[in-house]
């Protein structure tokens, strides 16, 4: 495993490290204690050191599991949460400091913590980046103790760049991967700019850059790969990098034709992230152990070549640059 700088926050993380929206079961299916802190310890037993959550993942869950694997743990091991999803209805005018600091004392008392060391917005909407007094109180919270850190997860590029006006902000979280590219148009060096760490998230496109789905796979009344694709439960861009999915499964099929078979299409796909240097680490999730092992192992493969590189970034200017490249 090699490691990075995130940002302002000075933590040297793993540049592969976890994300727990589907750890203990695929999105939308029951979760399983036993199979998250499988998962989770399988990642920290292999050089991960950074572990991404959220209140909202199986309502609480994702984060206890994590709190229960780390009372076993004697290493140190860089958490970080996000709030503001829980909410409801999620507009700006139910976004109130009080709601903000009670969610995370939520998630504290989740992971039996006393101090976060990241915690981050989680989507917001947008008008939220305009209210300096909601990111006052994360300065609030630092000084208490109860936070080490303030990131933002975010939707679109402007909101990152509005984000980074706050001088507590450390760390944003964006959609990047094969088939969402604009942050590294001009958000990667406004973020490096500013010692901003990125955290690249959905990097394998709700697994459709797992390269095993076809027209005929079916996802679980309760996935949001089965009711998200239109953005009916929140955005369209959550769910297979907001691409369409007939569209994602021919260009899978390029990017096979195109990369060597040396190694997996999900393991290119990651390096493909981690060729930009601004990236301070990728969060893929997994719903089994062996899928932790098999994103680790993107750390340690060859760079890809200019040429591989240059391959991949024509299949997303001829397939989707149109459709998603100024949505978000």
């Amino acid at each position: 495993m090699k490691y990075r700088i995130l940002g302002k926050t000075g933590f040297e993380i793993s540049e592969v490290s976890l994300g727990t929206w589907q750890v203990g079961g695929k999105w939308g299916e029951d979760f399983d204690r036993d199979n998250a802190e499988k998962i989770i310890n399988t990642a920290l037993d292999n050089g991960i050191n950074f572990i991404d959550t959220a209140d909202v993942y199986s309502d609480g869950e994702s984060e206890a599991a994590i709190g229960r694997v780390l009372k076993g743990r004697s290493e140190k091991i860089y958490v970080a949460s996000k709030c503001g999803r829980k909410i409801s209805p999620h507009s700006n005018e139910e976004y109130t400091p009080k709601r903000l600091r009670d969610l995370v004392e939520n998630s504290l008392r989740n992971m039996q913590l006393e101090q976060l060391d990241l915690i981050q917005l989680h989507c917001p909407p947008t008008d939220v980046y305009y209210r300096p007094e909601i990111f006052a109180e994360f300065d609030k919270m630092k000084q208490e103790g109860k936070i080490a850190n303030l990131g933002v997860s975010v939707e679109k590029v402007e909101e990152a760049i509005k984000a980074m006006e706050y001088p507590n902000v450390a760390t944003v979280q964006i959609i990047f991967n094969m088939f969402r590219q604009r942050p590294a148009d001009k958000f990667f060096k406004m973020a490096k700019a500013n010692n901003v760490g990125i955290i690249a998230r959905v990097p394998l496109a709700s697994g459709l850059l797992s390269g095993k789905f076809s027209r005929d796979t079916t996802f679980s009344e309760n996935d949001h790969r089965n009711f998200n694709r239109e953005g009916k439960a929140f955005d369209k861009g959550e769910t297979f990098a907001g691409i369409d999915y007939e569209t994602g499964l021919k260009a899978v099929e390029e990017l096979k034709k195109e990369l060597s078979e040396i190694y997996s299409l999900p393991q290119y796909a990651l390096k493909w992230i981690l060729m930009f240097n601004e990236v301070s680490t990728i969060i893929p999730g997994a719903s089994k152990p062996d899928q932790v092992i098999s994103n680790i192992k993107a750390s340690d493969i060859p760079l890809l070549t200019r040429e591989q590189m240059h391959r991949v970034n024509a299949i997303y200017e001829n397939r989707f640059k149109e459709q998603v490249h100024q949505r978000w």
